[in-house]
């Protein structure tokens, strides 16, 4: 071969290695780990094992009651924040006050927050109502950090009504349950459902594809589910192949993503 045309080729092989590498390293068979707000009392712990296994999440915003008195969103929390979106997380909202669905009605929805002023009240609240309370958490999160976050939400229980859905999109926002094997236990209460048996529970079902479902801090649970069945949890799975991704890339949401960036 001409001395030439060898420089050449090896020139393109060294271009072509980085691509290759990241196409060895692709996330084959994912799960999507998502965290929901809480009391945040194990936030610290969480951003630890995430970064020292290297895994990305997706997180749910509400501007939740913390241990520390103040709120989840609050100055005390921008930085914690600012942080996770510099590391590359995601990020969706659970509406600023916590809304729970009740019902469909008339505005709109009856939603009971268990949050912010009137939390354990039941309001009566319209689509744009409930809308900007989709959006808030989201313009709070780029005020901290300048992430945008994605056109995504997670109802508050998980409880929706095809009136909320439709009315979520229609203002850019898609909904993200959690899968059946997703669910991680850890607003279940300790003493019936130990970190142990979760953790077994997790590492049996979970498979490809699925959506994990965890909290940074469940007030009702003695004995705290992260960090404890956390690092163990993301161990297990990649012991068995699995990896991790976040929301950006799940095959059901990417399309929504690119056609309804946030502003």
């Amino acid at each position: 071969m001409h001395h030439g045309a060898e420089a050449i080729l090896r020139y393109m092989l060294v271009a072509l290695l980085p691509a290759l590498a990241a196409t060895a390293a692709a996330c084959e068979k994912p799960v999507y780990l998502t965290f929901d707000t809480g009391h945040m009392g194990v936030a610290p712990l969480v951003a630890d094992v995430l970064q020292r296994q290297q895994v990305k999440a997706t997180f749910f915003l509400a501007n939740e009651p913390t241990r520390s008195g103040g709120a989840s969103l609050d100055d005390d929390w921008a930085a914690w924040w600012k942080a996770r979106a510099a590391e590359g997380h995601a990020f969706g909202s659970h509406t600023w006050d916590h809304w729970v669905w009740r019902a469909d009605g008339k505005p709109g929805f009856a939603v009971r927050p268990t949050a912010g002023p009137q939390a354990g009240r039941t309001l009566k609240v319209d689509a744009a109502a409930y809308c900007e309370a989709l959006r808030r958490p989201l313009d709070r999160l780029r005020q901290m950090s300048g992430e945008r976050g994605l056109p995504l939400f997670r109802a508050p229980a998980g409880r929706t009504s095809p009136a909320l859905l439709k009315a979520a999109e229609a203002c850019g926002f898609r909904h993200v349950p959690w899968t059946s094997a997703g669910f991680l236990g850890d607003e279940l209460p300790s003493e019936a459902y130990p970190n142990a048996t979760l953790l077994a529970q997790a590492l049996r079902e979970i498979r490809p594809g699925d959506i994990l479902l965890a909290h940074l801090g469940i007030w009702s649970r003695r004995d705290p589910w992260a960090p404890a069945v956390l690092e163990p949890l993301i161990e297990g799975l990649k012991a068995r192949g699995l990896c991790f991704a976040t929301l950006r890339e799940h095959p059901d949401y990417r399309a929504w993503i690119a056609a309804h960036p946030r502003p």
